[in-house]
């Protein structure tokens, strides 16, 4: 039961959809503009740097905050629950019920888990991340590389097999939400990461 309690949690954290409020607030529907993600890379991309920031960092902080009421709840499963609350967020995020389950990609609520979850795995997918970003300016291949990367560092670091299990859920699932970004990296036109605002 603890299971789907701390999954329940994490949907409800999940659910703030920050892009979207934010978008409204600019009067546009962050959905009908861009990638069409209520996610930080569209808003970056359609509404400026600044408020992408603000998605960017709430959205972690949704995750984060899932994570220490999941883990004050249940402290005796601190690992699992955490990981459990995490993946609640992220699908509460991608799957907004009442936004139609139409969000976004649930990858800063990804680096909210990872940062909760193990300092030492956090240390490698970050750098992973960070190089890749540098490296090809894409943002969705430094997500599935992250994402890729967490499961591998969860059982070099001597995570438990429900844990590392977990890990590579979460890996299918972000790799899964970015199949229209690996087409469009298959035919060269996927888009790059930009500081420029683009809408305003």
């Amino acid at each position: 039961m603890f299971r789907i309690a701390c999954l329940l949690i994490g949907y409800a954290f999940g659910l703030l959809q920050t892009s979207f409020i934010i978008g409204k607030m600019s009067g546009i529907d962050i959905r009908e503009h861009g990638s069409k993600s209520a996610g930080f890379t569209n808003t970056n991309r359609v509404l400026g740097i600044k408020k992408g920031a603000i998605v960017f960092f709430i959205d972690i902080l949704k995750c984060v905050a899932a994570i220490v009421i999941a883990r004050a709840i249940f402290g005796e499963w601190h690992v699992l629950s955490g990981l459990y609350a995490g993946i609640g967020a992220m699908l509460g995020h991608v799957f907004p019920f009442y936004m139609k389950f139409k969000g976004g990609k649930g990858v800063a609520c990804l680096l909210g888990l990872i940062i909760m979850l193990d300092w030492r795995v956090m240390a490698v997918s970050f750098l992973i991340g960070l190089v890749a970003v540098c490296i090809t300016r894409f943002i969705s291949v430094a997500s599935m590389l992250i994402a890729t990367s967490m499961p591998l560092a969860m059982f070099a670091f001597g995570h438990g097999r429900e844990a590392v299990a977990l890990g590579a859920a979460i890996c299918v699932f972000t790799c899964f939400l970015h199949h229209a970004n690996i087409v469009r990296l298959v035919n060269g036109v996927e888009n790059k990461f930009s500081f420029k605002k683009k809408l305003n």
